[in-house]
């Protein structure tokens, strides 16, 4: 079974006929919301809404162990995560969508690792490639099944949030290689990777950063919405497509 955690715009999926919704306590408190599970395509799938089904969580506020945790219970066989994030290289335009091979970590004073406490002993994971290849290459295989155009390789910078960047950040991103900046890639990747799960991101690009193209002088938020719902019905296009094939 495929989790799917979906975040800004994406608290629910039209296209998921669901079965049953489950509130689960954890470890590590509550996560963002009940687990909904479902059938896409006559395929089990499980989603959680990162933000809350009200989207009232910030992304520095997410308890993303909790996330991870319950998923993990749930048994799944990998975790896909739809995220938002603003362009930064120049085909990262509006509208665009990516699927991350790298991310670059900016966040400060979240709960990122399950390894801690005086009774764990001190545990270093591998993290050279922090998204798994195998989910997505299989999201990149379904995007072109269903004839989606999507980036094959993006740079993630996980931003602190909950405001966007000023553009010099923007500039001190773009010199440090970045190409599209979010708020929630970490420590969400990293978590899965400690429990061992496959893990991977879709990105929807619904706004260039802050200095960059349109939105050289300001970024307008109410033009944000409208291009995410229209990106986020391919999302739902190619999230199908992934699960059919799996």
């Amino acid at each position: 079974m495929l989790a799917i955690i979906g975040g800004s715009g994406l608290t629910q999926l039209s296209n998921l006929d669901v079965t049953r919704r489950l509130a689960v306590r954890t470890p590590y408190g509550e996560p963002s919301g009940a687990l909904t599970f479902g059938r896409i395509a006559g395929e089990d799938v499980v989603f959680l809404a990162r933000h809350g089904y009200g989207h009232t969580i910030a992304p520095h506020q997410v308890n993303y162990r909790a996330n991870i945790w319950a998923l993990l219970e749930q048994k799944v066989e990998g975790v896909v995560s739809v995220a938002s994030v603003g362009g930064i290289r120049t085909d990262m335009r509006p509208g665009a969508i990516a699927v991350p091979h790298q991310i670059i970590d900016y966040t400060s004073g979240r709960k990122n690792t399950f390894f801690e406490g005086g009774e764990q002993p001190v545990t270093h994971i591998d993290f050279t490639e922090p998204y798994s290849a195998q989910l997505r290459r299989r999201i990149l295989d379904a995007a072109r099944a269903c004839g989606e155009a999507v980036v094959a390789d993006a740079i993630y910078a996980a931003s602190q949030g909950p405001r966007l960047e000023t553009a010099a950040e923007i500039d001190r991103l773009e010199r440090d290689g970045a190409d599209v900046v979010g708020m929630t890639g970490m420590p969400e990747a990293v978590l899965a990777r400690e429990v061992g799960l496959d893990y991977a991101t879709i990105a929807v690009v619904v706004n260039s950063a802050a200095g960059r193209a349109d939105s050289l002088h300001g970024i307008r938020l109410e033009d944000i919405e409208q291009v995410l719902q229209q990106s986020l019905a391919r999302v739902r296009r190619i999230i199908e497509q992934l699960v059919l094939r799996a």
